[in-house]
């Protein structure tokens, strides 16, 4: 609500410290999704300060702020340089991975335009930003398989999706999941032979994977240098460690990029040509961005990659030994699955870690790949590693003596078959009450039950539930 008088920035600043007192930490490595930590505060605050810095610029119009164009023209080549593209290959700064996608889906759509409805061919395992962007774009989806015990998808299932509506072909460098690399030649190559563009998303892996190579790791080939690709998106704001709101997602020519620029003359105003999504926007993330890679540096990123690697391969071989786990797949990057067997349910391990202070990040289960919790390892993984597997072990422990979650009898067959549109909101926070949730009350509830119930409803009724649940809780 807005006060009848302004407020000074020492109340706000309390305030928001305040309102943030349930917060997950953003900083320590004990939250291992959502964050990214190098644990060097020096590179957080030259980023902090940049980003401040060009706060105010905006974007729309970069003959009227330069910087921005000389500050993206750095940033998009130092990512090109890095995924196998040149001094002259085309890119767009955009505001996050979904943003990237969305231009490399709208790109592909306009560029070679079909009779039918445009298709796009991804596997199962691809990001649903994809799905995002075929939803807006009106861009059919076909999903195909992925290999049940490796999770890297199908060639073959891709090459038999393909039709001649099919107008973009997708491969994970690694799907978020399990953290595998997709073969990107084999899918790269059909594609190319079917005269279809071939998208890889990297949007997690792009800045990291390189320097897991340079820094002994064994990485497939996946960039731009591939036969076949065709656009691949890169996250900034992920292992490049940028302030959120930074992504690049690069074309193999420029004819494609224009196709997912946007121009309109048609109205008597200002002239609108956007280079993304979003018109008006701020050029701090671009600053945010810009100042992180100078201030980090080859070496400063060598150096976080093999702590990196160091701590995944530890937390690997550590998360086998552990009684009653089982980590999915064979991570090629710095994502690492895993699930429950022999009386674990991890997702009452994952509400054990967290009374002891950790966040692991609950999957469901998803195209007979089981539920499973997720951990993002980064810079700062490292010199907590040892504590974050004896906390797993111990919830692990817990887990087992709990047992798996109850889900209230009945409960499941009642959500399947509520039309949820016809609810009020009052209803609806009482069934949500049911399982231990009460949506206006403070800190954080044990999920358990709740993960348990989604688990066991089909991807639609998910879906509806949690953007009732969003609904409700933004009131």
């Amino acid at each position: 609500m807005l006060p009848e008088n302004g407020r000074t920035a020492e109340e706000l600043l309390a305030e928001i410290a305040r309102l943030r007192r349930d917060d997950l930490p953003v900083r320590g490595g004990k939250v291992t999704a959502y964050v990214y930590d190098t644990g060097r505060p020096e590179v957080h605050e030259a980023a902090a300060r940049a980003y401040f810095e060009m706060l105010e610029v905006n974007t729309l119009d970069p003959t009227a702020f330069p910087s921005i164009v000389a500050m993206e023209k750095q940033v998009v080549g130092a990512v090109a340089e890095l995924l196998g593209g040149g001094p002259h290959t085309p890119g767009i700064f955009t505001s996050g991975g979904t943003e990237s996608i969305m231009l490399a889906v709208k790109a592909a759509r306009d560029a070679r335009p079909v009779a039918g409805r445009p298709r796009m061919v991804l596997p199962v395992t691809a990001h649903p930003a994809f799905h995002k962007a075929a939803h807006y774009l009106g861009v059919e989806v076909a999903p195909v398989a992925v290999d049940p015990g490796t999770f890297r998808a199908d060639p073959a299932a891709v090459a038999a999706a393909i039709t001649p509506d099919t107008v973009l072909v997708v491969a994970s460098a690694p799907s978020y999941p399990q953290g595998v690399v997709d073969p990107v030649a084999e899918i790269a190559a059909l594609a190319a032979s079917r005269g279809v563009l071939c998208h890889v998303d990297a949007c997690v892996g792009g800045w990291l994977l390189p320097w897991l190579a340079r820094a002994g790791a064994v990485v497939p080939p996946f960039d731009l240098s591939v036969p076949g690709v065709t656009s691949i998106s890169c996250d900034l704001h992920k292992f490049g460690y940028a302030p959120k709101g930074a992504s690049v997602v690069l074309f193999a020519d420029p004819a494609l990029r224009r196709a997912a620029y946007f121009a309109s003359a048609a109205w008597p105003g200002y002239t609108v040509i956007n280079t993304t999504v979003q018109s008006s926007k701020s050029a701090g993330p671009l600053g945010g961005a810009w100042a992180t890679l100078n201030a980090l540096g080859r070496a400063g990123y060598l150096d976080l990659a093999r702590s990196t690697l160091e701590a995944t391969r530890r937390l690997v071989a550590g998360i086998g030994a552990i009684p009653g786990l089982r980590v999915l797949g064979e991570p090629e990057s710095s994502l690492v699955a895993f699930a429950g067997e022999d009386g674990v349910d991890v997702f009452v391990l994952s509400d054990e870690a967290r009374k002891l202070g950790w966040f692991l990040q609950p999957q469901l289960s998803y195209a007979g790949i089981p539920a499973n919790l997720h951990v993002t390892v980064t810079g700062v993984t490292l010199a907590g590693v040892d504590a974050m597997l004896e906390v797993i072990a111990a919830a692990a422990a817990a887990a087992r003596e709990r047992g798996p979650a109850r889900i209230p009898d009945g409960l499941t067959g009642v959500l399947a078959s509520l039309d949820l549109d016809a609810l009020d909101d009052a209803t609806f926070t009482e069934l949500a009450a049911s399982v231990g949730v009460e949506l206006g009350g403070d800190g954080q509830p044990e999920m358990a039950v709740v993960n348990t119930v989604l688990d066991a409803l089909p991807a639609g009724t998910r879906e509806a539930i949690l953007i009732r649940f969003l609904s409700v809780i933004y009131g």
